[in-house]
């Protein structure tokens, strides 16, 4: 019998073609969207191999899946797995970090740019009709000569960081464990606190995970100490934010704007007040999420399977 990986995500034409040019005929695929309830109980009962993005992986299915081997995870954050009641079950998580760097990084790009030239704000506008040549120019600003503050300064923090440089900007950054001195001189980035960030900083971009220690990292007394011109550019994890103290900021132009890929409950609420703000770009978690990632991280979710099959360790593993 042929084992059964569940696949958890919407499954898309493009991703169903990957599964099916890339994994071993020793493995079955079934997509967990495409599932009555109950061929999903069927589905927990039999599989060994568990395959998410964001779904959740609670205890519950992870109790209700006797044979289950993996939890792999098509991302680096893996908050969404209760890695507690996998590792009470002896089962492996493993993630893909690094694999969806470059894509998240474009991403942080494009989104300080259009909200430094308010590229979103022009299109509406001029779809409309109308021809704003003029009115918002002084409200309209070039990336460089800005400092940039990264939070957090893993591979994608240091990318971005890199990228944004070479664009002419001063890149200052906070992170709980602080880079070599060789490293900060390498890079050319200077190391502050984060209250020191949040209000020297034109730009500030977050890129750290999801953890008790970063649960509303930015509050209410960090965002006003921001700089009434700054933006702010999310594509970590929605909850770093206080979406209800960024949403007062906003509203009251305290900012110039922020970017969130990212949000606290996801799919994010149409009543989610951040939405009706015009300085505001709203994404639904797709920073990572371009062609070649989204191939890449597939590709090696099924050869992480491979291994396990083969009793071998499989590359990314959770150890919490």
């Amino acid at each position: 019998m042929k084992d059964l990986i569940i696949y958890f995500e919407k499954p898309l034409p493009f991703t169903i073609e990957t599964f099916s040019s890339n994994k071993s005929d020793d493995f079955n695929v079934v997509y967990w969207a495409n599932l009555s309830k109950e061929s999903q109980n069927e589905a927990l009962e039999n599989a060994q191999y568990f395959i998410t993005a964001s779904y959740p992986i609670t205890a519950e299915m992870i109790n209700q899946s006797p044979n289950l081997k993996l939890i792999q995870k098509t991302g680096s954050g893996y908050d969404n797995i209760d890695i507690n009641a996998a590792n009470e079950k002896g089962i492996i998580v493993a993630n893909t970090p690094g694999v969806n760097t470059n894509s998240v990084v474009e991403m942080t790009l494009a989104l300080i740019l259009n909200l430094l030239r308010k590229v979103n704000f022009y299109d509406f506008l001029t779809k409309k009709g109308e021809w704003k040549m003029w009115e918002h120019r002084a409200s309209n600003f070039e990336l460089r000569g800005k400092t940039h503050g990264v939070i957090g300064m893993g591979n994608i923090g240091k990318k971005v960081a890199e990228l944004s440089s070479l664009l002419g900007t001063e890149i200052i950054y906070y992170d709980v464990h602080r880079l070599a001195t060789e490293i900060e001189k390498e890079m050319n980035v200077r190391y502050v606190t984060l209250d020191e960030l949040m209000a020297q900083s034109d730009i500030i971009t977050v890129h750290v995970p999801l953890l008790p220690t970063t649960y509303h990292l930015i509050g209410k007394e960090q965002l006003e100490k921001m700089k009434p011109t700054a933006i702010i550019v999310n594509v970590a994890r929605g909850n770093i934010i206080d979406e209800g103290a960024l949403y007062e900021a906003l509203k009251c132009n305290r900012l110039l704007g922020a970017a969130i890929d990212s949000w606290s409950n996801e799919p994010v609420d149409p009543k989610n007040p951040l939405l009706k703000l015009n300085n505001v770009i709203a994404t639904p978690h797709v920073a990572g999420g371009s062609k070649e990632a989204l191939e890449s991280v597939l590709k090696i979710s099924l050869e992480n399977i491979a291994k396990v099959k083969m009793s071998q360790e499989p590359i990314g593993v959770v150890h919490v």
